[in-house]
């Protein structure tokens, strides 16, 4: 595909060479993520972050992208600090903000709000999230740091064997990241959730029509085993039509040292989006993983920054002119990247 000015809505968007792309201009962001080098290949350039539903992660992350290109970022952080409260309608914010910004990254509530934002934009939008539909950058990050692990391990993602725990029916991190590794060969998902809250059916379907083995269980310990990658999400509970519906969910699936040791190959990566729900009723991923070498969940998060940059450099064509508009870093972080 032709990144140029491009709407990155979905994953459905990439064929596997768009993947291999991203991963490698990632790759060459290394040395501005860490801080190594500074480029100004986007100097002037704005980003539009506009965030209706809570983030940490992407709306920093995807700033920080930004900005260690060169470029200046503003923010809109929630709905209710928008002129949609007044009544305002997506077609009109994106005719308005896309004339102030060059490239807009967007988080709504409702599954297709971005695609439908997208349509009105002047500027190319990414999705940032939209309801329980997809996450495209998320699954990106998540696929980079798979195969990364793994590379580390002389293994590849083709012939992989991957957990997916907890909520996959409105997890759109799994939802996206199935769609992704669907691009690849003779995937092997082992989906563990209760019955209620399993992979919506037509991803089931897409991923046994490409080739793959899916198997179904609320059985922990049975689909723990024999995995490269176990991938643990959250009790989706802003999902729910209360919490005492969510509440029914929270905290069946668990993964401490015990389970770990009793149950998963000794190599095997653990991931999780975040954030993971530390309270005492949940807590699907235990602190006490925290100093285990195959927890991989923070180096997820600087891949974010690292994928999210390639992602800017690619939709707004500077991926040459990223190492020729740069200047040594006059600071020191103190920060270990590791």
């Amino acid at each position: 595909m032709d990144f140029r000015g491009t709407h990155i809505i979905s994953v459905q968007q990439f064929q596997r060479p768009d993947v291999e792309r991203i991963f490698d201009v990632a790759d060459s962001m290394e040395p501005f993520a860490q801080r190594r080098q500074v480029s100004k290949a986007l100097d002037g350039a704005i980003l539009g972050n506009m965030f209706f539903e809570p983030s940490t992660r992407t709306r920093v992350s995807f700033g920080c992208a930004f900005n260690m290109l060169g470029g200046h970022v503003r923010e809109t952080a929630e709905i209710g600090a928008s002129s949609i409260t007044k009544g305002e309608s997506l077609y009109d914010t994106a005719r308005v903000i896309s004339g102030y910004s060059d490239v807009i990254v967007m988080r709504h509530p409702r599954a297709g709000s971005v695609a439908e934002f997208a349509e009105a934009s002047r500027a190319p939008v990414i999705n940032g999230g939209d309801g329980v539909n997809e996450h495209p950058s998320q699954a990106l990050l998540d696929l980079y740091t798979i195969r990364k692990e793994l590379e580390s391990r002389q293994r590849g993602i083709d012939g992989m064997h991957i957990g997916m725990v907890g909520d996959l029916k409105h997890g759109r991190t799994v939802h996206s990241l199935s769609r992704l590794l669907k691009l690849y060969r003779d995937i092997n998902f082992n989906l563990i959730s209760p019955k209620q809250l399993r992979m919506p059916p037509g991803i089931v379907a897409e991923l046994r029509a490409a080739g793959h083995k899916v198997s179904q269980t609320e059985d922990m310990a049975k689909g723990l085993h024999d995995n490269d990658t176990v991938y643990l999400t959250r009790i989706q509970e802003e999902r729910f039509a209360s919490r005492l519906e969510a509440d029914v969910y929270r905290g069946r699936f668990r993964l401490n040292q015990a389970i770990y040791t009793r149950h998963c190959q000794p190599n095997t990566v653990i991931m999780h989006p975040l954030p993971r729900d530390t309270r005492a009723e949940a807590n699907e991923l235990d602190e006490d993983l925290n100093q285990h070498p195959n927890l991989a969940i923070f180096r997820q998060t600087d891949n974010g920054v690292l994928v999210r940059m390639a992602l800017f450099a690619l939709v707004l064509d500077v991926v040459e002119k990223a190492p020729q508009h740069v200047q040594q870093a006059g600071w020191y972080t103190g920060r270990r990247f590791e």
